[in-house]
């Protein structure tokens, strides 16, 4: 087969394999198991875990305080790393700043991921299950308006009060953050003044619209958002809101262990109860509102005692260190599809790399280096067998003369050339294949991890997670590719090499939205393969070309 031939194969199979991969990607079937539980009116979801779940759901109105005024109050939190904003109707976190990290449209705000309305209508919420208990719609009363984490402090504590219920239950709700972290912790405590024992349940979740969150350049890529639930039996499972609207969304919904969260590109939030009992759910609120998250029982709360509740909730960036430190399985929300077992360790080496250099355009370059050394040898016998057909090319093209349009002769002719020589003409296309798994291993290593976002390499380049804003990168990858088209021997036929010229000019156009990291990595792949190539070449024809 005609070494350029199968060149234009690999070309082609790269661009059905990308495909392919965004496919899977976002259209991985769900885990068969039990729907989704029904969701109520009210927006509350009924339990259906054990028989204590027999009650129905406290609904606005049959809380004497359900009904909330048009705006309720709001308390402001601040830490070092977050600015919340906390409304006194259910308690619910109705906007989160993240400090650390910038809004991508406008680099002088903050990121905001909770958002009560200014681009998305995104909430956590929480409440109680039970008969005249309160719910994400009940007013509470605050305790401050405004809190600072101070000089000294590790944490910053609110609460929020609801009125007693007709039976004479108290509850209060508390939620607590801390310095350096984006864990907070929701709580409640019951105090039970009612004659009976009391044994609600408590649900947590995510409110969010179906819009999707920012999008990265690239080709089209489109990365997910929507809700993800996580059991160590059933692993990590997304679901999409379209699923959810049309009642087809399956997952696993009781279990032992696990968390929920709501996924979107960079960053997440997730719940995750202390090992027991739960129930995961995901419910459509209204047209384009949607809610996901576990439904958890309080224990058992005898009259006259007190009793409390404790959740924690993730909200923040998908830094890799922070998931596997807040529940098992949590850094899976960065999800590289099926190329994990390339894409993790790959990361792993670019953080190393990281450390040592505190840049990670010099990251990926020194990766580069160390892929292209680990693969010296296979290289080299590649570029071996590439240098041997350009010497053969003259004698290529004597048979091409020789035999005309028998094309069936000519290609036992030049087979039997390469077999009389010791020439692969197959060999040529080895390093192409191996770099793409690794290529398009990070491409999503580059596109997903949040550590790479607004991260700057040198001049021009200030977040190589996007593209290359002048160009430069892909224009300098164009021409390194043309530099090696030139180095490996030319077609005999006169079409095919006027389509390989085209190539590098098709490459360069491709590579124009990709992310500049990635870029960079293939220009420095480019550089290497040049230099080796050159160096080859110059030995084989050094030592003569083979015999006619």
């Amino acid at each position: 087969m005609d070494n350029r031939r199968l060149i234009l194969l690999l070309v082609f199979s790269f661009s059905l394999v990308m495909l392919w991969d965004g496919w899977q990607k976002h259209n991985k079937p769900p885990v068969p198991a039990v729907a989704a539980a029904a969701n109520s009116a009210a927006g509350v979801p009924t339990p259906t875990l054990g028989a204590a779940a027999a009650g129905s759901p406290a609904l606005p109105g049959q809380n004497a305080t359900a009904a909330a005024p048009a705006v309720a109050p709001k308390a402001i939190i601040r830490t070092d790393v977050l600015v919340a904003e906390v409304s006194a109707q259910g308690g619910d976190i109705v906007r989160l700043e993240l400090t650390r990290h910038k809004a991508s449209e406008d680099p002088t705000r903050n990121y905001v991921l909770f958002d009560n309305g200014e681009k998305h209508n995104y909430a956590a919420q929480t409440g109680l299950i039970g008969n005249g208990l309160p719910n994400h719609k009940t007013l509470f009363s605050l305790a401050a308006s405004s809190l600072e984490l101070k000089d000294g402090e590790d944490a910053v504590t609110l609460r929020l009060d609801a009125p007693a219920t007709a039976e004479g239950v108290k509850v209060s709700k508390l939620i607590t953050f801390r310095r350096g972290s984006y864990v907070a912790d929701v709580s409640y405590e019951i105090t039970n003044g009612s004659p009976a024992a009391l044994a609600p349940h408590a649900y947590f979740q995510f409110t969010r619209d179906g819009k999707p969150a920012e999008q990265p350049g690239g080709f089209g890529v489109q990365t997910f958002t929507g809700p993800a639930f996580y059991t160590e039996a059933e692993k990590y499972q997304k679901v999409s809101f379209e699923d959810v609207a049309a009642k087809k969304a399956k997952f696993v919904t009781k279990a032992s262990d696990g968390w929920a969260a709501m996924v979107q590109h960079y960053f997440v939030a997730g719940w995750a109860p202390a090992e027991g009992e739960r129930e995961f759910f995901a419910n459509q609120v209204s047209s384009d509102l949607y809610s996901a998250g576990v439904i958890v029982p309080v224990a058992s709360i005898a009259p006259g005692q007190s009793g409390k509740l404790s959740m924690p909730l993730y909200a923040g960036p998908q830094e890799q260190s922070r998931l596997e430190q807040f529940a098992k399985g949590f850094d899976l929300v960065v999800d590289y599809g099926w190329l994990t077992i390339i894409a993790a360790p790959l990361f792993w080496v670019l953080e190393w790399f990281h450390k040592l250099t505190g840049n990670w355009g010099w990251a990926i370059i020194l990766v580069t280096i160390a892929l292209k050394a680990l693969f010296f040898p296979l290289s080299a016998a590649s570029y071996k067998s590439m240098a041997k057909m350009k010497t053969l090319g003259p004698r290529l093209q004597r048979l091409k003369e020789q035999y005309g349009d028998d094309k069936m002769k000519m290609q036992q002719a030049m087979m039997d050339l390469y077999k009389r020589e010791k020439v692969n003409p197959l060999g040529g296309c080895l390093p192409i294949l191996i770099q793409i798994p690794v290529f398009i291993a990070l491409y999503w290593v580059l596109l997903g991890v949040v550590e790479m976002r607004g991260a700057p390499w040198l001049g021009w380049i200030h977040d190589l997670s996007v593209k290359d804003p002048f160009y430069i990168l892909p224009l300098v990858m164009g021409a390194t590719s043309f530099i090696q088209m030139k180095l490996n021997p030319a077609p005999p036929d006169p079409i095919q090499a006027k389509v390989m010229m085209m190539m590098p000019i098709l490459f360069t156009f491709m590579f124009l939205w990709f992310p500049a990291g990635l870029v960079l990595y293939w220009v420095v792949n480019n550089t290497l393969s040049i230099a080796q190539q050159w160096q080859i070449n110059r030995m084989i024809a050094a030592g003569g070309k083979p015999a006619e």
